[in-house]
């Protein structure tokens, strides 16, 4: 895990890894954090910003770039100690407002997490202050349809959530976010490509300068996508198997199948894409992920080489 950099004045970002999005900490006597980890790495995630010699009890504000459980984790522990405001997307804050499991993904992937009290509704084009930096909100539907990026207009600097990262695109969910998801998706990026961006903070991965390209590498994922539907199945289950590895740290190899044929998304998703074939596809990506090393077998459990 790298160590926080220092990309404004005070404004860190923190690279976590797959499990718990990268964060960022503005360090001062009022502190703000954007996004929080997954909840049960909360203890890490503090060690993170202590770090950065910033107390949690001390937050003033929390901003989620949505409201996934890797994005949001650590908020009500944080609340509860500091009394802090939290601000979302309108669309987010009115998930967390009626507590919707399923908007906000938790129950659809059996995901660990807790609600919290949203005191702000974000808008597109909202300008958030963080002492003498000012980001504008941009509202980026697709992977999640609450999702925003926040823009520096005069550093050039995207804070891009999941909206965009260098060389993939993030799980599309259907049956979630709708069947429009990837449309959605296409739409943010081609509105966020009219920015003009020298760096870009990501929420998984490390930060990167080419932004023209990793829209264009994301723009033709997500075409493929639409060209070749089964892909966006084939990449949401590869993609969740892992987080679900990774939730539990290690899993019983003799009963992971029938773990994932308990959840909601494992199942529908075999369902929409391959026809209820859930064994072959089991089968096919436990074999494919142990055959490139991103699965691991040890005495009857699988674990994984993807760092959290």
């Amino acid at each position: 895990m790298s160590h926080p950099m220092e990309i404004l004045e005070g404004l860190y970002f923190v690279e976590r890894g797959y499990l718990n999005a990268n964060h960022f900490v503005y360090a001062s006597d009022r502190p703000v954090l954007i996004d929080t980890g997954y909840v049960g790495e909360f203890d890490d995630t503090q060690r993170k910003i202590a770090e950065l010699g910033v107390k949690v009890d001390q937050t003033r504000l929390i901003i989620n770039t949505h409201t996934h459980c890797d994005h949001m984790g650590g908020n009500r522990q944080i609340q509860n100690r500091s009394g802090c405001d939290i601000a979302l997307h309108r669309v987010g804050k009115y998930f967390v407002d009626t507590r919707d499991d399923w908007s906000t993904w938790y129950r659809y992937f059996n995901q660990e997490a807790d609600f919290f009290h949203c005191t702000q509704a974000l808008e597109e084009g909202d300008v958030i202050p963080m002492g003498p930096h000012r980001f504008e909100v941009i509202h980026t539907p697709g992977h999640a349809s609450d999702g925003i990026v926040l823009y520096h207009r005069k550093a050039k600097v995207l804070i891009s959530g999941d909206a965009l990262w260098e060389d993939d695109v993030p799980a599309m969910v259907m049956r979630v976010e709708g069947s429009t998801c990837v449309l959605n998706l296409m739409e943010s990026l081609e509105r966020l490509s009219s920015l003009d961006v020298k760096m870009v903070y990501p929420g998984h991965g490390r930060p990167f300068t080419d932004f023209k390209q990793a829209v264009i590498k994301s723009k033709e994922r997500a075409g493929d996508f639409l060209d070749h539907r089964e892909k966006t199945g084939a990449a949401l289950l590869k993609k969740i198997t892992i987080y679900t590895v990774l939730m539990h740290k290690q899993v019983e190899e003799e009963t992971f199948f029938d773990d994932l044929m308990g959840t909601y998304w494992f199942k529908e998703t075999i369902d929409l894409f391959f026809n209820g074939a859930y064994r072959q596809k089991y089968e096919e990506i436990i074999t494919d992920f142990l055959h490139r090393n991103i699965l691991r077998r040890r005495h009857g459990k699988l674990y994984t080489t993807i760092k959290a």
